[in-house]
């Protein structure tokens, strides 16, 4: 009897542990399936925005190249009225060079535009550090010169305009204190007068 007892408890027990372990896996797997459809939706939303990024990237890309080539365009237009206004006053060898000049500026290519930007800062670069007198030291062997990236006809264009803005703003810089010494000098004219 102390036998069949256990062995029907033993059964009983059995078939409860397989019950709650049924149950528990039931459980996990209904989990499983609700964490699983969570990540899908994650995944979903992150692609969804990486996609919203890469569109608002090209739109301000474009913004960018757009107002570049308006500045460059606006840049072009102001150079041919300067040179237009100048030209008449030069000797006649000057004008053909200019013309020249002029003629060649319209047929450069991107490469010798990247070749022309990197010259011009490398050059603006070793001037500013004369200007700071540091001395100019090689590089140690494991590193290597700081490449600049290439340069497409776009941004070609937007680095032009750049450095031609920086020119520029340096002039009226320049014009401005010549202005300030021009009229300090007027200024004395006047009182020894």
């Amino acid at each position: 009897m102390f036998l069949q007892a256990s062995s029907q408890q033993l059964k009983f027990t059995t078939s409860d542990s397989c019950d709650r372990i049924k149950d528990e896996f039931q459980f996990l797997q209904a989990q499983y399936h609700s964490l699983k459809l969570e990540c899908d939706k994650l995944a979903s939303e992150k692609s969804e925005m990486q996609r919203h990024y890469i569109m608002v990237m090209i739109k301000i890309w474009n913004t960018i190249n757009h107002y570049a080539l308006l500045q460059q365009a606006e840049i072009v237009k102001r150079l041919n009225g300067i040179c237009a206004q100048v030209l008449p006053y030069l000797s006649q060898e000057h004008q053909q060079q200019v013309l020249a000049a002029i003629e060649r500026a319209k047929q450069v290519t991107p490469p010798e535009m990247n070749s022309i930007i990197r010259q011009q800062l490398q050059a603006h670069q070793l001037s500013q550090l004369q200007g700071l007198a540091l001395p100019m030291t090689p590089l140690p062997l494991s590193l290597s010169q700081p490449t600049l990236p290439a340069v497409t006809t776009s941004s070609g264009l937007f680095s032009l305009s750049s450095l031609l803005a920086s020119q520029a703003q340096l002039a009226k810089e320049e014009k401005a204190s010549r202005d300030g010494v021009d009229s300090h000098r007027e200024e004395d004219g006047d009182k020894s007068d």
